[in-house]
């Protein structure tokens, strides 16, 4: 096992790749595409090259890996950017080349399927970034959020400490992609509520694991990209969110269960959980159902928390992963968690 190291960053005035490892949604979904490529030149000054499966809805797996490999082997390419999500990347990983992979570094920026490409890079040694869609966060309506902002550009192109802070105004009630009319504005925000702490007595600092809980599970049933050796997480900081598909707090409590029997959740000295998303196009809570949902599932969490790994440090409602804002998360990277001070680190 190889412990990840950080692939060297781009300047302004370099090309990125911009792949669809998941879902080519760009293809039936031009606007948030088209709006977070405007973005990457005008506001990062980078220049975005597109590759055939990025727009190409269906595309197979074999396609989607060509795609990967020829954006890592590319030395013009100085970092990779998903377009957005989807369900079956986990079909990708076994057509990867992790030689070539490992011997071309670079960061690579997604979440949630994403975080199967993720944690193969974490396995094939290099850091990556949990966050910052091309759609999502740079394809936001209206204008990027400037905490989204300032983080993807920290996480971009600087190297070093980057102390996180909680939202000050946060959303997740999404609109209509198709309707033009949903680009005229901002979304609504409503107040920001801080970060909960438990077990904040102790200053934590490790390297980081996770990322979306529900393709974490998949992985884990899979038996993929899952350190045989569980050692390597001892002491490290684990981070988690969910998604869109609003799983039920039984659900979340189950798959904390089965990493606890299967002895990870033990292995980290902190725990990260982002803030739950609480709406969605099938599942519209109002504010009231929403809040319910996000009490079950901190409860969901601390019920297996209490049973796997009681002594952990965990902090509550990160805005990292399926929220507005987004803070990117490095992958593999270095958390510091001050419980005494209520400070959150990442190095970038």
């Amino acid at each position: 096992m190889t412990t990840p190291a950080y692939p060297p960053k781009p300047v302004p005035g370099d090309r990125v790749a911009v792949i669809s490892p998941s879902a080519a949604l760009p293809g039936i979904l031009p606007l948030p595409y088209e709006l977070g490529l405007e973005r990457l030149r005008k506001e990062y000054g980078l220049e975005p090259v597109e590759y055939p499966a990025t727009r190409r809805m269906g595309s197979t797996p074999q396609e989607r890996a060509d795609d990967i490999h020829a954006a890592f082997a590319d030395r013009d390419i100085k970092a990779v950017m998903a377009s957005i999500g989807g369900d079956d990347q986990i079909t990708v990983l076994p057509l990867l080349d992790r030689e070539l992979i490992r011997a071309n570094p670079k960061p690579f920026f997604g979440y949630s399927d994403n975080t199967n490409l993720l944690a193969y890079l974490w396995n094939t040694g290099i850091v990556g970034y949990h966050g910052a869609s091309v759609m999502c966060e740079l394809g936001r309506p209206g204008a990027m959020d400037p905490l989204t902002a300032e983080s993807v550009r920290a996480a971009l192109f600087t190297s070093g400490g980057y102390e996180l802070r909680p939202a000050e105004r946060w959303r997740d009630v999404d609109r209509d992609w198709a309707d033009p009319a949903t680009f005229e504005s901002e979304p609504e925000t409503r107040p920001g509520t801080g970060w909960t702490w438990v077990n904040a007595d102790r200053v934590v600092e490790g390297r980081s694991w996770g990322g979306c809980l529900e393709i974490l599970a998949w992985l884990l049933m899979a038996d993929r990209e899952i350190p045989r050796d569980l050692s390597v997480h001892d002491g490290g900081v684990l981070f988690l969110e969910t998604s869109e598909e609003l799983p039920s707090a039984e659900e979340v409590f189950h798959v904390l269960r089965n990493m606890g029997e299967r002895g990870l959740l033990q292995r980290f000295s902190a725990l990260l959980m982002g803030r739950a998303k609480t709406w969605s196009f099938d599942n519209p809570n109002s504010p009231q159902e929403g809040a319910r949902y996000a009490a079950e599932q901190r409860e969901a969490v601390l019920r297996a928390m209490r049973a796997y790994a009681p002594d952990t440090t965990i902090v509550f409602d990160v805005d990292l992963g399926h929220t507005d804002p987004q803070i990117v998360i490095p992958y593999g990277g270095v958390i510091r968690v001050d419980g005494p001070a209520r400070r959150i680190t990442v190095t970038y």
